[in-house]
């Protein structure tokens, strides 16, 4: 099926989790470059996949008629069904334990149904992306780039602005509030840099409060922004550094350097996968990783020697 169809892929889950399959997205287009590639996803997060130009099309994954569709012998919506018979190919990451979703899916549509993975096997240290991509193999898609890429249009370049995001969907992966104040104090005081803190609604008061004692004139707040402004946004600065998180995985995706401070999480499946990126870590806990080191590895990572 080089040449026309359609192609549906479904994934919910985190910012994070979407960013990770856009080399299923891409290996998919690559493979069928004449082919309908459609998302059945969250569109808040979906949508940098068409501003990417890696689908074709956005569906609410959480739409109420789909509910059915997770149930024995459900009553399964109409339109929901003719929706799935209209594809040739339906590529599912969905968390389907009884396989209720597929049975039913397989019951509306002649498409070859694949199962992917909902989540990695956290024993195996094997990286999300190929771990997404695996299932594949059954279009004959082999050794498909595992890097996730967002190619945007051309954004203007602000080389003097360094991307922060100070957050992340779980305090425990967070590096300590103070430490970001003495972090960007020496960004200040060491570098010609200017900073844009960027967050969502987990930030709350952070990026004001981290933003209040630096000069007016070199940090600038983007909360809260749709994630296709946020990729372009992103895309013009000089580099990154974040924690374990989807805008982690944004900025490494739209080809920032960068700097992920960890914590916990199982590196070798999550940490971002760019030639460009970092991680950076203390044994003893992120707690004890130091603003002065911090700054010191990523000034060296960024500046050209």
């Amino acid at each position: 099926m080089r040449s026309k169809g359609k192609i549906l892929v479904i994934r919910g889950g985190a910012i994070g989790d979407f960013v990770l399959t856009l080399p299923v997205l891409a290996a998919l287009r690559r493979q069928f470059p004449d082919s309908h590639l459609e998302v059945l996803g969250y569109p808040h997060i979906a949508s940098i996949a068409l501003h990417g130009g890696l689908a074709d099309a956005v569906r609410p994954v959480e739409a109420r008629a789909l509910a059915s569709f997770f149930t024995d012998m459900g009553d399964l919506d109409d339109a929901t069904g003719h929706y799935f018979a209209g594809f040739h190919i339906i590529v599912s990451y969905l968390y389907d334990p009884d396989g209720f979703f597929a049975e039913n899916v397989k019951a509306c549509s002649k498409a070859q149904f694949i199962q992917g993975p909902h989540r990695p096997d956290e024993t195996k240290p094997v990286h999300a992306t190929s771990v997404l991509l695996k299932p594949l193999e059954r279009l004959a898609i082999f050794d498909a780039d595992p890097v996730p890429r967002l190619s945007l249009k051309t954004a203007p370049l602000m080389a003097s602005v360094l991307a922060v995001h100070p957050g992340s969907g779980s305090e425990k992966k967070n590096w300590p509030q103070p430490h970001w104040a003495k972090f960007l104090a020496h960004v200040m005081s060491g570098t010609e840099w200017n900073v844009l803190l960027v967050g969502g609604e987990a930030e709350g008061n952070r990026l004001a409060e981290l933003a209040a004692p630096l000069p007016s004139s070199r940090v600038r707040i983007a909360q809260g922004q749709p994630l296709p402004e946020l990729a372009n946004a992103l895309r013009s600065c000089l580099g990154f550094i974040g924690h374990d998180s989807g805008i982690t995985h944004l900025a490494a995706a739209v080809g920032l350097p960068g700097l992920a401070l960890w914590a916990e999480s199982n590196e070798a499946i999550w940490h971002p996968r760019s030639p460009a990126f970092r991680v950076l870590r203390n044994s003893d806990g992120l707690g004890h990783l130091s603003p002065e080191t911090t700054f010191t590895v990523l000034r060296n990572l960024l500046l050209p020697r």
